[in-house]
């Protein structure tokens, strides 16, 4: 970790161990899980009872939009989709708040009771399966993923319910959601040429495209490997940190982006597609924009890099995202040749 990386980790301990009285815990144990955009602490109490604390990176979220993340969870939960169960404080919140005496910083923290399970893969690593075993993963993700937007197509949003859009302002406008990736500044001139030409070829297909209930509407956003969860044979969808209003292909899209290159993408892609329609309809005419929302979805990751190029994170993977997102112009300005032809 960088020295920035050490002290906002050291921040986030610190905070975890304030926020725990919110709930009433006492004499717990805490443990790193994980640390990227948010850190998340494995809670033990003195009963033996597991929980996972999640504190929020300041500035992404704010309390409104946090809370209507909870709020939509629930809901699914209600809907019959398993997400981790949100434990709610002893004052009845869903969301707690802690100040940093060091920074001064509020934190928001919210606490779920642990899943007893493990994730299906990592970005860097993919998913280690039989060919048989990863199209019955990819059947059951395509199937969450149409009940998930089953739910989102139809529920009634409570009041003040706020959360960002991944839509053309969202993903290719003159403020990215996760920044103007074709002004990152790891990029040679040739590059953030390519990405110029990218952004103006997708916001003219993206304009075409309305938003309706059937093509648009509450999304994870973040169907990567690492939060999806196996618990006994049922898998649930973890970490709605991203989740927003955007284009259900976009979520699809994002199922596919890093397995691209594996021997099994294929026949990953093919289960996803068929759970897909095992539970919701999907018009062949929306599932040929995929190449369309994998590339939007590449570049998004170029913008990630560049609020955090001071990250050891970002430095990781800097390299291999913005060789996959070039990769993934290339091809798209080929399929939109054909489209525009």
């Amino acid at each position: 970790m960088t020295t920035s990386d050490d002290n906002r980790l050291a921040h986030f301990t610190t905070a975890a161990k304030m926020s725990l009285p919110h709930w009433g815990i006492k004499n717990a144990t805490i443990a790193l899980i994980k640390y990227r955009e948010n850190a998340v602490f494995k809670v033990t109490d003195p009963n033996g009872q597991c929980y996972a604390l999640r504190l929020h990176r300041p500035g992404y979220h704010e309390y409104a939009s946090l809370l209507s993340e909870l709020q939509w969870m629930d809901a699914l939960s209600e809907y019959g989709i398993a997400t981790a169960e949100v434990v709610r404080t002893t004052e009845g919140e869903l969301v707690a708040r802690v100040v940093l005496p060091a920074t001064g910083e509020d934190i928001y923290v919210d606490l779920f009771h642990w899943v007893d399970g493990e994730v299906i893969g990592s970005v860097e690593d993919g998913v280690a399966l039989s060919l048989d075993s990863i199209a019955t993963l990819y059947y059951n993700i395509g199937e969450i993923a149409a009940q998930l937007h089953n739910q989102s197509s139809t529920w009634t949003l409570p009041e003040g319910f706020t959360r960002h859009a991944w839509d053309l302002d969202g993903l290719l406008g003159e403020a990215p959601l996760w920044g103007r990736f074709w002004e990152l500044e790891l990029l040679t001139e040739e590059q953030k040429s390519i990405f110029i030409q990218m952004r103006n070829k997708a916001t003219e297909l993206l304009q075409g495209i309305a938003k309706t209930p059937a093509n648009y509407g509450l999304i994870h956003a973040d169907f990567v490997p690492e939060n999806l969860m196996l618990e006994q044979g049922r898998l649930r969808p973890i970490d709605f940190d991203d989740a927003g209003f955007g284009w259900y292909m976009f979520e699809l899209a994002t199922v596919l982006y890093f397995i691209q290159d594996e021997p099994y993408f294929e026949e990953a892609k093919t289960a996803l597609f068929e759970g897909y329609r095992a539970k919701r309809t999907l018009p062949d005419e929306e599932e040929a924009l995929l190449p369309l929302f994998l590339v939007l979805r590449s570049v998004t990751y170029v913008g990630w890099l560049r609020s955090r190029q001071e990250t050891q994170t970002a430095k990781e993977l800097a390299g291999d995202l913005i060789a996959r997102a070039l990769r993934q112009s290339e091809q798209f300005f080929t399929w939109f040749d054909i489209v525009k032809s």
